[in-house]
This record gives C-alpha cells, structure tokens and sequence, in this order.
C-alpha cells in the first residue's frame, strides 16, 4: 500500500478554550468547524474507547460486529483496506484480524488517537497495519488503490461530508466497497428530542466531570442537529458515485450501517462541489 505523508496537526486548544466557543458557529462555518473539531478530538483520545462504550450503553461492540460482519462477506483476501477516520484503531485491527493476508492503513486527523492506535498493533503486523496522520478529504493515496473504506463515526465530523465521499471514490477501485457507521439525524421530530436530549445531557455531564468542559462531549448532539437522515446520506452516496448495497438502522435512525459499492464515476455536479470544498477543507479527525 503506498506511504501517505505525515501532515502537521495545529496545536491542541484547552478544554477551557473549547468550552468558550460558539459551538452552533462553528458547526454552520466549514472553516471554522475543524477549528473544534480536531482539538476536541485530541483531549478526547485517552478516554475515546471508553466513552464510546458508556455513551452508547455497550450498543458500540455490537454495532460494530455487525459491521465487520459486512466487512468479511464482502473483502477479499489480500485486500487493501482503508479506515477513516480511524480514531484509536478499532476498526483497522478488527479488520486485520478478520483478513490475515490484508494490508490496512488506518488515517486520522488527531495524532493522539493515531499514538493509541499504532500501540495496539501486534509485533508481527507491524509491516501490513499502519496508523497515519491525515486529511479524509484529501487522501495521500493514489487513484483507485483501495478495495475496502472503512468509516466508523466519521464523515459527520468532516466540513463537507459529500467532498469525502467524493474522495472515497476516488481512492477506491471500481467494484470497490464503502462501508460506513454513525449517528444520524432521526427521521421523526418527537424521537429526534428525545435521542438527542440524551445524547446532549449525557454527553454535558461527562464533559464537566471528565473536562470541565461539557460542550466537549455535547458535540455529538449538535454535530447530528446538523448532519443529515440516514436516507439522505444513501441518496447523497448515490450522488457521489456509489450503489449502496445495504443499510441497516438502528434506533429508530439514530443509528445507521451503510454498504456501498464504488461506480466507474461520481457525477459532474459532485466533483465540481468537491473541488470548491477542497479549497475551503482543512484536516479532521476521527
């Protein structure tokens, strides 16, 4: 698989910093967003997996499991393997283990979460699993080298989800799979309160007691409020090149997995999108 190069990552604002911006700002602004986001996500490395595993009531390892279930019906053997986004690695190295003869490159904005995940790789898979720093939206990969994208929690954190979903296809061969999970805006009003007054509550609480900071883990309620339904990310995959294959929900939409497979070409109106976004992007995390 080819070596990405290794971008440089803005220095980390304080919790007590985060905790002073206009959130809703930020998330309307592209520019502005990643101004948060990759900082939040830099504190938030320590305690990542187990804050996924209580925010989400020990729901993650299952969804999880279902998805990498997708994963081995679909991926051959001596596949190339690309996870996104891909935090403190969970994704990559449950794929490693699923396909021994794989090479798979994990990429994440955050140099925390890509520290934690090149410590958990086994010396023996050493040469065939790699943790890098780097932008989803503008990939150090050659045109169509990917067999398989993985994506858990990802392209809702990003500026301009549908410029990453037009880089995905680039870097993936034709026939080549997507497959993705993460929180989306439910589709009915009375549930989308409820769902996200408790993520929002839930995510407050634990930010002041893990950070002083509760708008750190409230990020999740917010970024789904501006985010999309899980149908409306299947058409918006749709207009990027792919043919999804499967989608499962979970939580009434809360929660989606999707299958996709990569087309011979994205539409004109996405690439012209994905150009102007790229000049407006700037790197994300996981």
């Amino acid at each position: 698989m080819p070596q990405p190069s290794e971008p440089s990552s803005p220095p980390p604002a304080s919790p007590r910093e985060l905790a002073a911006l206009d959130l809703e700002a930020y998330l309307r602004d592209p520019l502005r967003k990643q101004a948060f986001v990759t900082p939040m996500f830099e504190h938030i490395a320590p305690r990542y997996d187990t804050f996924t595993r209580l925010f989400s009531l020990g729901m993650d390892a299952r969804w999880k499991a279902a998805l990498m279930d997708w994963f081995a019906e679909r991926t051959p053997t001596r596949a190339e393997v690309l996870d996104v986004a891909c935090g403190t690695g969970d994704l990559a190295l449950r794929a490693a283990a699923l396909r021994p003869a794989a090479s798979v490159l994990g990429i994440d904005a955050a140099e925390g979460m890509v520290a934690r995940a090149r410590a958990r790789v086994g010396a023996g898979d050493r040469t065939r699993v790699r943790f890098e720093t780097g932008d989803l939206t503008r990939l150090p990969l050659p045109d169509a080298s990917i067999d398989v994208v993985l994506g858990g929690y990802a392209l809702r954190n990003v500026p301009q989800y549908e410029a990453a979903l037009v880089e995905l296809h680039r870097v993936l061969r034709p026939g080549g799979i997507l497959l993705t999970l993460d929180f989306y805006r439910p589709p009915s009003a009375a549930w989308r309160a409820l769902f996200l007054g408790y993520l929002q509550l839930s995510g407050s609480v634990v930010g002041w007691w893990w950070h002083r900071a509760p708008v750190i883990y409230a990020y999740i309620a917010h970024s789904i409020r501006h985010y999309v339904s899980a149908a409306e990310f299947e058409r918006a995959l749709e207009r990027t090149g792919f043919d999804t294959t499967a989608r499962r929900e979970h939580l009434l939409g809360g929660i989606a997995l999707h299958a996709a497979v990569r087309r011979s070409a994205p539409s004109r109106s996405s690439e012209a999108r994905h150009q102007h976004g790229t000049r407006r992007t700037v790197p994300r995390p996981g």
